[in-house]
């Protein structure tokens, strides 16, 4: 296996530290914001389709005649879920116009606390998507837990800003 399929499935190597998962998604709320402020949330879509893209290809090398099939070093299925879980926050900010820079805390710890929630967890559906073969079931897993992420973190923030 080269290189390549090693550093995105591990996620530049994040997959390698301790509580893999946590760090990986932690690491994600700075590359999103980073991703936010200069491109809005038209950059950070194009960068969650990448991971999704890039983080399937590569865990199905990383893993491609492995035992585990799913190793807690590959976190790539983790940076792309919390990039889901925080669209609607991105989503949000670009709509209303607030300025590129603007880092509205609340929102990014929610999604990262919820999108944990769900990945530690696995309630239904997470954990029945997490029972697809090979690289579709590492990488799918994640991205339901941060859609259910989105779902919630949106519902919140109707609640906080008095829409419903």
């Amino acid at each position: 296996m080269s290189a390549l399929p090693r550093l995105i499935a591990t996620g530049l190597g994040l997959g390698h530290l301790p509580a893999p998962g946590t760090v990986a998604s932690a690491a994600t709320i700075p590359l999103a914001w980073v991703l936010h402020a200069a491109g809005g949330f038209w950059l950070v879509a194009a960068a969650t389709l990448a991971a999704i893209a890039g983080g399937y290809w590569a865990a199905a090398r990383y893993t491609q005649g492995k035992a585990d099939a799913d190793p807690s070093e590959v976190v790539i299925d983790e940076v792309a879920g919390m990039l889901i879980a925080l669209w609607p926050l991105s989503f949000g900010l670009t709509l209303s116009g607030a300025e590129p820079h603007v880092f509205p805390w609340p929102g990014w710890v929610l999604g990262f606390l919820l999108f944990r929630f769900f990945d530690i967890l696995k309630p239904p559906p997470v954990s029945w998507a997490e029972r697809a073969p090979g690289a579709l079931g590492i990488m799918l897993d994640d991205l339901v837990a941060g859609a259910l992420t989105g779902v919630i973190a949106t519902i919140a923030a109707g609640v906080a800003h008095g829409w419903f």
